[in-house]
């Protein structure tokens, strides 16, 4: 895959020394680690290896992938990975795409408090649309759904919210046959807002009353319980936003789909435009607009951008993909051949592989994953290995490519 011209790393290179001077003591320790993997990423510094074409005898070399989950580089072999290990889990229904997002006013809360905040926002998506699903009311059915976490907008500013990919139908609750949603419709998304207006606020103040929550700054007056309950009184008369899209065409769309989604980070380098004396400029859109005047450029300076950037790095370990229902991890095989059953589906005759099934052995296919020769297309193999801050022993031939990187 060829460079991008621009990327969030020459960014970093350029005005993370400066940024991390101007804002000492200001930033996370997860902050300046993953700006350092971004740097480091495909560069001698990780180490990497000589490779060389077993036809034409073409080297170069390839430097090691940083593997961070919020480097945009590194992000696509990941994905990959992952729809593998979901591609025999999809049901022959259709797919609905739902959103859930909390309003602006509890922004700042959730920058403060990610790991309990974004939990309670998957949770109560969640048990939203669980619970509406099952009542007899509307589709009366177990479903299952994958969520993954979102907290951006399009340019950057904090804006939290769930992505949720939902088979059309569900298991009667007597677990006898396969429900089927109304052709385009799933649930009523004025339902599922009030519904998860309520649990989400009722989660959040027993948070607050459990001492969970931290305040500082611009909210910290939000320590005190009275303040916090009244600034939470307008959202409980305010609409939350729920969005039903249209349901996708078929299985291979959901993947489509997910392959976009599932790894994202805050910014692509693809969507990256300049980097000069006036910032960094970029491509964005505009949700609120149609047509062409939905796209546009901006430009900030370089020290916003990388603040911006920044404020999406998530807590260690927390995991920003989720599965719940019939799609939870425990017991998802089961249904879902349940529900291939019900739904008068053939088995899949192959069972995926089982690196699929074993992160560290879809983490090995993917590092050993090479891109054919560029000179005749030939297999190229590792004659050689470096680690960090080494050099190969021989440099490569002249027509190698320092600039590939993998692993």
């Amino acid at each position: 895959m060829r460079r991008p011209r621009l990327e969030v790393a020459d960014v970093f290179h350029r005005h993370g020394a400066d940024w991390r001077r101007a804002n000492a003591g200001h930033v996370s320790l997860g902050q300046l680690q993953v700006m350092s993997a971004i740097e480091q990423c495909r560069s001698a510094a990780l180490g990497g290896h000589v490779e060389r074409c077993e036809d034409c005898g073409h080297s170069r070399i390839a430097y090691n992938s940083c593997r961070n989950r919020h480097c945009p580089k590194c992000q696509g072999a990941a994905a990959q990975d992952w729809l593998a290990a979901r591609e025999a889990d999809l049901l022959p229904v259709g797919y609905f795409h739902v959103v859930f997002t909390l309003p602006a006013e509890i922004s700042p809360i959730a920058y403060q408090n990610k790991a309990v905040v974004y939990d309670l926002l998957f949770r109560t998506a969640a048990e939203t649309l669980l619970t509406i699903a099952a009542d007899p009311k509307h589709l009366g059915a177990r479903i299952g759904a994958t969520a993954v976490l979102h907290s951006w907008g399009s340019t950057m500013t904090h804006h939290p919210h769930v992505h949720m990919i939902v088979p059309g139908g569900g298991i009667s609750l007597d677990g006898t046959r396969w429900v089927r949603c109304k052709p385009g419709f799933l649930l009523p998304v004025q339902v599922l807002s009030r519904l998860f207006r309520r649990l989400f606020l009722t989660a959040l103040a027993d948070a607050h009353a459990a001492g969970r929550l931290a305040f500082f700054g611009e909210i910290d007056g939000l320590r005190r319980r009275k303040a916090f309950d009244a600034y939470l009184a307008p959202l409980k008369r305010k609409n939350w936003f729920v969005y039903t899209k249209p349901p996708f065409a078929g299985p291979e769309a959901v993947l489509a789909y997910l392959a976009r989604y599932t790894h994202r980070v805050a910014i692509s380098n693809t969507r990256l435009v300049s980097l000069d004396q006036r910032g960094v400029t970029f491509r964005y859109k505009d949700y609120r607009r149609d047509g062409q005047a939905r796209y546009g450029t901006m430009t900030l300076r370089a020290d916003e951008f990388i603040r911006r950037f920044l404020l999406h790095v998530l807590p260690k370990g927390f995991h920003r993909i989720r599965h719940y229902g019939l799609l939870a991890s425990a017991t998802c095989k089961a249904n879902v051949a349940r529900a291939k059953e019900l739904i008068a589906a053939a088995l899949p005759s192959i069972d995926p592989s089982p690196e699929h099934d074993n992160p560290d052995a879809a983490t090995g296919a993917a590092a050993d994953y090479r891109p054919p020769c560029p000179c005749c297309g030939g297999r190229m193999i590792i004659v050689e290995s470096f680690g960090r801050g080494g050099v190969p022993r021989a440099p490569p031939s002249s027509q190698a490519s320092s600039g590939t990187a993998m692993s």
